[in-house]
């Protein structure tokens, strides 16, 4: 029997639908994650119960709603057309399939499928290109945690970061560039999804002596940061300016969407944004590279918020430049990096 590779894309996930009921699951199971939120299990589930469960879904189903289409989620749809091409892609030697890390397609289900359908090998791809604990690694350890379930286990690979990969850099900087010509603008803003400040340092593999420890700790990656997100955001943003022949001094990083009190890596995007706008700078473009499918963090919180925020004070427009979604570029990237990881364990991708 000709063995199939199961190719499992991996996403974080998104409600049923934009309604108080389903995103108060969603909300549950997301903010249920010891890796998402990461404090005592007894505070966590406090915080949850008696704080954020009561208030929070009524205003994040208004939200969703501003997002949701025809086809429903843009996260979930764009994930599933992304399948598809990267199927045709591969052929008929792999049985391509999207999952959520919560909400549906499960992990769980996916991994059934392939069971029906004798697969025993699976290439796992996070679609999320840097690292994180609360994404990227909660992701793989729930991949592996499913999986241990089963009786027979199946053979798991899966696809490190890529944050830097020339495929995944020219794949971004293909759906900048048109936005550029367009926009003309006169500074670039590369935003990315924010984590708490306890996560970076918590990773911090010099026993705490490099992460956050001064301005240049993210300057360039090495044994203390190689795992640090920050770190890694600050390196996929240097190589997309190289690709773009941004200049130095013509864009910057910041990160969006905190939560609660604590400190969270800055600088923060709500504050730059305005402030840019203070300073004189009237067209931005704003990319979110560390999100590979359009979602509510970008269409709504970027596309919207900061929009409107941005021209309040002072700018004429800022353009939110499109993820990756399902573009022909990177579909044929995402071969490409899983075939640069896998060539030795995976022939079926390796002839790709």
């Amino acid at each position: 029997m000709a063995q199939q590779t199961g190719f499992m894309l991996i996403n974080l996930g998104t409600p049923d639908a934009p309604e108080t009921g389903p995103v108060r699951r969603y909300l549950r199971e997301f903010l249920s994650d010891p890796r998402v939120l990461d404090i005592p299990a007894p505070l966590r589930a406090f915080l949850l119960n008696a704080i954020i469960l009561p208030t929070r879904p009524k205003a994040s189903a208004a939200a969703y709603r501003k997002v949701w289409t025809d086809r429903g989620s843009p996260l979930l749809y764009h994930g599933l057309d992304l399948g598809k091409k990267v199927g045709d892609i591969l052929g008929d030697s792999c049985s391509v399939r999207l999952a959520m890390r919560y909400g549906n397609p499960s992990i769980s289900a996916v991994l059934d499928d392939f069971r029906s359908q004798g697969i025993d090998r699976i290439v796992a791809f996070p679609l999320f290109p840097q690292y994180s604990s609360a994404a990227f690694g909660s992701a793989v350890e729930k991949l592996f945690v499913e999986a241990n379930k089963r009786w027979n286990l199946p053979t798991i690979s899966v696809i490190p970061p890529y944050y830097d990969h020339p495929a995944f850099i020219r794949a971004f900087a293909a759906v900048a560039r048109p936005v550029f010509e367009s926009l003309n603008p006169d500074y670039v803003v590369m935003s990315y999804h924010g984590v708490p400040e306890r996560q970076i340092r918590r990773g911090d593999d010099s026993g705490g002596q490099h992460c956050l420890r001064n301005d240049d700790c993210c300057a360039k990656i090495g044994f203390a940061n190689r795992n640090c997100y920050r770190a890694q955001c600050f390196a996929s943003s240097r190589a997309l300016a190289a690709e773009l022949g941004l200049d130095a001094n013509g864009y910057e990083v910041t990160f969006q969407s905190r939560l609660g009190r604590d400190p969270w890596i800055q600088p923060y995007t709500d504050d730059r944004v305005e402030k840019l706008a203070h300073d004189g700078k009237k067209r931005l473009a704003l990319l979110c590279p560390a999100f590979t499918a359009d979602c509510l963090e970008t269409i709504e919180e970027i596309g919207m918020e900061a929009r409107e925020e941005f021209i309040e004070a002072g700018g004429d427009d800022l353009r939110l430049v499109p993820s990756l979604n399902s573009t022909d570029e990177w579909a044929r990237a995402v071969v490409e990096i899983a075939s640069d990881s896998v060539r030795f364990a995976e022939p079926a991708l390796a002839s790709r």
